[in-house]
């Protein structure tokens, strides 16, 4: 076999332990096998490759392993890895463990590798880091920090039961995470224009914010106010629904960290659709004045300096699939995936890492849009802090800089928003 002299499939390699053995895996499993196919590291030098139940515990073995933890499928292979690693102990420098827990299933996801890769391959995602990815790299790449997927885990515990886990115990665990260490931040992801009628030409105010309103120590940075700024669209509605407490012509409005001003109207373009709003602001409201402590009906409202705007780039994710579909979740719970696990331990030399019928059925059902891009507008801060920071955006979210980012145009993508599963 070694020698390339036989076909491939033509033969295998065989222990031969127990032919009378209850559990099938103890009776003739198969060692190696015949596979002409260039790996990735070592090329054309072999033709034969271990089975994953030979190599897996002479593998943890050799990499000092202690315990090998592993899903609930490989509990009827557990007497074999005992056995190759009794049988090879002479020649290994440790004695490693099998011990069986059952998978993480989340919702609206799935775990299984050949399912991920079919996404992957599929260019349903940009890659194994893809954000919408239940990877580390892609959560790291969303924002998810070590600490938050840490509590995570601790939370919902180990089990031998397979169960699936609502994603929004991940999300409320991140959320928690980064409301007590992200800095704090301004930034506009609908923009619409904002002019300060009254406010003089020229002129510019600078206001101090803190970087976080329970943190003192983490200091504060200046922001500056003048005749032109950037809100959210969504915060202006010229004729108000009931309880819209936000802008609209004759009501009143805060700006955080600034003032208070009146919207006086609104210019609109040939299609209706509304360019500018005109503003008078409250100069007496502003801090340290005789009129900072007055009380109005209007919301505090989120803005941005319009002469100093950063535009950058916002990406939202969603979920791959659907709230509605169960199915996905409990396929995910009870399959296993067992065909998943069991490949080769030379990744790539596996002829059943082949997608199937199964796995492009699933792809039928992911969500047609779990991607929107924005383009907003954010204050100066946000532009020169390294790839991988993470800022709460008052009143929109959590957001983590991308390594798209470029210096004309910064990448953000939305972690998680600011409401949700409080735990």
């Amino acid at each position: 076999m070694k020698a390339g002299e036989f076909p491939e499939g033509s033969y295998t390699l065989r222990a031969k332990i127990d032919m009378a053995s209850p559990n099938i895996v103890m009776r003739d499993p198969a060692m190696y096998r015949i596979l002409y196919k260039e790996h990735w590291r070592t090329g054309n030098k072999w033709c034969i490759y271990p089975m994953y139940d030979f190599a897996h515990p002479i593998g943890d073995a050799l990499e000092g392993i202690s315990h090998s933890l592993c899903s609930l499928e490989y509990e009827i292979h557990r007497p074999l890895y005992d056995w190759v690693v009794e049988k090879s102990a002479h020649m290994l420098p440790a004695r490693p463990r099998q011990i069986e827990f059952a998978r993480l299933n989340m919702t609206r996801t799935v775990m299984s590798k050949r399912k991920l890769r079919a996404l992957v391959e599929g260019g349903y995602v940009r890659g194994w880091d893809d954000p919408r990815m239940p990877t580390l790299s892609a959560l790291r790449r969303r924002g998810y920090t070590a600490a938050a997927i840490r509590d995570f885990i601790s939370r919902i515990g180990l089990s031998k039961a397979d169960s699936v886990v609502d994603t929004a115990v991940l999300e409320a665990c991140v959320r928690q995470d980064l409301d007590a260490n992200a800095a704090r931040g301004s930034a506009v992801l609908k923009p619409i224009k904002v002019v300060l009628t009254n406010w003089p030409e020229g002129e510019k105010r600078e206001l101090v914010v803190e970087n976080h309103p329970k943190k003192p120590e983490m200091g504060t940075h200046t922001v500056t106010l003048s005749r032109e700024i950037w809100i959210d669209a969504e915060d202006f509605m010229e004729v108000p629904a009931n309880k819209f407490q936000r802008m609209y012509p004759g009501f009143e409005v805060r700006l955080k960290g600034a003032c208070i001003v009146k919207c006086e109207g609104c210019t609109k373009d040939e299609n209706g659709n509304v360019t500018e709003i005109q503003c008078t602001v409250d100069f007496d409201s502003f801090a340290g004045c005789e009129g900072s402590g007055r009380k109005i009906k209007g919301k505090v409202l989120h803005w941005v300096n319009a002469e100093d705007a950063v535009p950058f780039e916002a990406r939202l994710y969603e979920p791959l699939l659907p709230a509605e579909d169960a199915e996905i979740e409990e396929e995910a719970a009870e399959e296993a995936a067992a065909a998943d696990e069991m490949e080769s331990v030379e990744d790539g030399a596996e002829e059943t890492d082949a997608l199937t019928r199964k796995d492009y059925d699933f792809l039928k059902k992911i969500s047609p849009n779990t991607l929107t891009i924005l383009r907003g507008y954010a204050e100066p801060a946000i532009r020169d802090c390294e790839v991988g920071t993470s800022f709460q955006f008052v009143r929109v979210g959590y957001f983590c800089k991308d390594p798209d980012s470029t210096s004309e145009l910064p990448v953000f993508n939305r972690t998680v928003e600011l409401n949700g599963l409080k735990l």
